[in-house]
């Protein structure tokens, strides 16, 4: 058994400290009388009861509460696997330009499956499934770099996160830092066990942000000695279709200036000793994973975590019904239930 968020037990503080005023109040409650045998011999009621047990039962509640925020789980598929492994940092450029829909085959409507990002998703989702072994990490990049999930071999879970990226809400069609991106991915594939380390970027190659500069990021991973696969997404075309919704909510299609620097890209490339594909060669993948395979591996034990039982649900019910239940009490025992 395990928690998800641990610290939540730190709610659980002020509910000890509200247990210690209750018992010391108990303790010194009291009526001084000089002849406790003249008081009328009167028994406690019922709602004398519910008025003591409400506060300890609201406790109880909070604290059923505290535990299932915590999210009490545990693991039900899990195993440890010997590999021989490489270390490999997916890069993906989910900048504004990403939306461009140029990558459409012919004869195909249209659509937010068609464009930029969903054709990467795509290789992404393909190149993942092609190595089962390697340690495969996201990392994704726009007007910033946000390392998406670590190296892992876990590529179930690392599937459901490539499946959550988007290009975010208000992201400018300037606003690419591709040199952030790449020197995030190589922060994260530094301390890598693998001997061999891959940096894969999939992007338009346009960069105009970032606080390091494309060429910096590729001369800090030539002196790593981590070789940068570039696949190159977009075409040379000035404009590039894109869908846009109106006010009322209909979507149309409309031409914007597309960006594509392929040479950016090949540079990157070439300085890392990687190679670089384009998106729209159907035997870009096949050679980018020919080229991996001829990499040196290492021998790892990886754990792979696939599912959880969680365990949080009965927690969260039945601290429910005993807050509610403290609530009743209350109001009972002040005579202020209808």
């Amino acid at each position: 058994m395990s928690f998800a968020y641990p610290w939540s037990f730190l709610f659980a503080a002020p509910l000890a400290f509200a247990a210690w005023r209750l018992l010391r109040r108990g303790r010194r409650s009291g009526l001084r009388f000089s002849a406790v045998s003249r008081l009328p011999a009167r028994p406690s009621g019922w709602r004398t009861f519910l008025s003591a047990a409400a506060p300890w039962v609201m406790l109880a509640g909070l604290a059923a509460l505290v535990v299932a925020a915590a999210r009490p789980r545990e693991p039900l598929a899990s195993e440890k696997r010997n590999v021989d492994a490489i270390a490999i940092v997916m890069t993906v450029d989910v900048s504004g330009s990403m939306e461009a829909l140029d990558l459409t085959p012919k004869g195909v409507e249209f659509s937010k499956d068609t464009t930029r990002l969903a054709v990467v998703k795509k290789v992404f989702a393909d190149f993942v499934e092609k190595r089962p072994d390697d340690l495969i990490g996201l990392v994704t990049f726009g007007s910033y770099a946000s390392a998406r999930a670590p190296l892992t071999a876990d590529h179930v879970t690392l599937l459901n996160v490539l499946k959550g990226v988007e290009i975010p809400d208000g992201e400018g069609e300037a606003e690419t830092a591709i040199g952030d991106g790449l020197s995030v991915a190589l922060l994260r594939i530094k301390d890598a066990k693998p001997t061999s380390k891959v940096v894969i970027l999939l992007s338009d190659g346009m960069c105009n942000n970032g606080v390091v500069s494309p060429d910096e990021a590729t001369e800090m991973a030539a002196k790593m000695g981590v070789k940068v696969y570039t696949i190159g997404v977009g075409t040379g075309a000035r404009l590039a279709p894109r869908l846009v919704t109106d006010l009322y909510g209909r979507q149309f299609v409309r031409n914007f200036p597309s960006g594509f620097d392929e040479a950016q890209l090949r540079n990157i490339a070439r300085r890392t000793k990687g190679q670089y594909f384009p998106v729209n060669d159907r035997d870009a993948l096949e050679k980018a994973l020919a080229e991996i395979d001829k990499l040196e591996t290492t021998p790892i034990e990886a754990d792979v975590w696939n599912r959880w039982r969680e365990h949080f649900a009965p927690f969260l019910a039945s601290g429910a019904a005993l807050v509610l239940l403290a609530v009743a009490f209350s109001m009972l025992s002040a005579r202020r239930m209808a």
